[in-house]
């Protein structure tokens, strides 16, 4: 069964917990997407928002930021579950990776959409976790980009046990398709945070 990982990118950040508890009971993990103006065009929120979310679920914190380590100390301490970090935005992957691992959290890779996935066969053997972006990263709302699922596909192909999570124009058409290419998370902001049945747009996600 998919996982389904809701960002809280479009949460109401006026009542961010009550907007978690919204979906807690529906949902696997919470998507955490911390963005520093710098790797990508927006700002977000960084660890001292994250310390304050009071939730039962797992917390996948994914760092669209320049020098990602420098965030790897406050997010374990603060209970992150697993780490994204890009490998656009680093020289030193391997390092990273063993660095969140040493930390006690799950080390995940994100390609972008312009990114081959063959860039990520020397690195498979060591994440948990491959993210594909089906969007460009930096904003929410966008268009699913179909070549995502053709990424899917080359990555189970590389790894078979390898879990994917997909992010960027989730819905419950593109959820589909990216269930059937292999993916095994689908990270959804809008769609759900947006719906009027927030439960009835999660139960989508996955049938």
């Amino acid at each position: 069964m998919v996982k389904i990982a809701p960002s809280i990118l479009s949460a109401d950040f006026g009542k961010l917990n009550e907007e978690i508890a919204s979906i807690e009971s529906y949902s696997d993990m919470i998507h955490l997407d911390v963005m520093d103006y710098h790797f990508v065009p927006n700002l977000t929120f960084g660890a001292p928002v994250i310390a304050c979310i009071k939730t039962k679920l797992p917390m996948d914190c994914h760092l669209m930021v320049e020098n990602p380590e420098l965030y790897l100390d406050q997010l374990a301490k603060i209970g992150a579950y697993s780490v994204t970090v890009h490998f656009e935005a680093t020289n030193n992957l391997n390092s990273l990776v063993a660095k969140i691992k040493e930390l006690g959290m799950k080390a995940s890779v994100a390609i972008n959409p312009a990114t081959v996935t063959q860039n990520l066969k020397d690195i498979l053997p060591f994440v948990d976790m491959v993210l594909v972006m089906s969007v460009n990263p930096g904003f929410g709302g966008q268009h699913f980009i179909e070549i995502a699922l053709d990424k899917i596909k080359e990555l189970k192909k590389m790894k078979p046990d390898l879990l994917i999570q997909v992010d960027g124009g989730i819905n419950a058409e593109t959820a589909k398709l990216c269930i059937q290419a292999g993916a095994d998370i689908l990270v959804a902001g809008s769609y759900i945070f947006g719906a009027e049945n927030r439960q009835k747009a999660i139960e989508s996600l996955k049938s």
